[in-house]
């Protein structure tokens, strides 16, 4: 009973970090500002899922396999908002084609 307890919070608090980041990306005026909501759902809900399966199964097959999958997006999510932000800047400076300003 309390297990399924702390799984329902843990998962609620995940929908919840998910919604309210949605919320931040709809309102903001850019796109760069926009990125800095995308990390709560790429850090923070991931690791309350994996808590979730933690305390649902236990030490188990599911479990490696949700943890190895939660340190891969943890691991890539820095460089994937860099490259991200990095190709807007660049589109930004140069008028839209990126990849001109790069090559010259």
């Amino acid at each position: 009973m309390i297990r399924e307890i702390i799984t329902d919070v843990l998962l609620a608090l995940a929908v919840l970090t998910v919604a309210a980041a949605a919320l931040g990306v709809a309102v903001m005026p850019s796109a760069a500002a926009r990125l800095h909501y995308v990390t709560p759902v790429a850090v923070v809900a991931p690791v309350l899922v994996l808590l979730a399966v933690f305390v649902t199964e236990g030490l188990d097959e599911n479990t490696g396999e949700t943890l190895l999958a939660v340190l891969v997006m943890i691991a890539a999510a820095p460089f994937l908002s860099h490259a991200t932000i990095r190709a807007i800047r660049a589109s930004e400076n140069s008028g839209g084609n990126a990849g001109d300003k790069e090559r010259a």
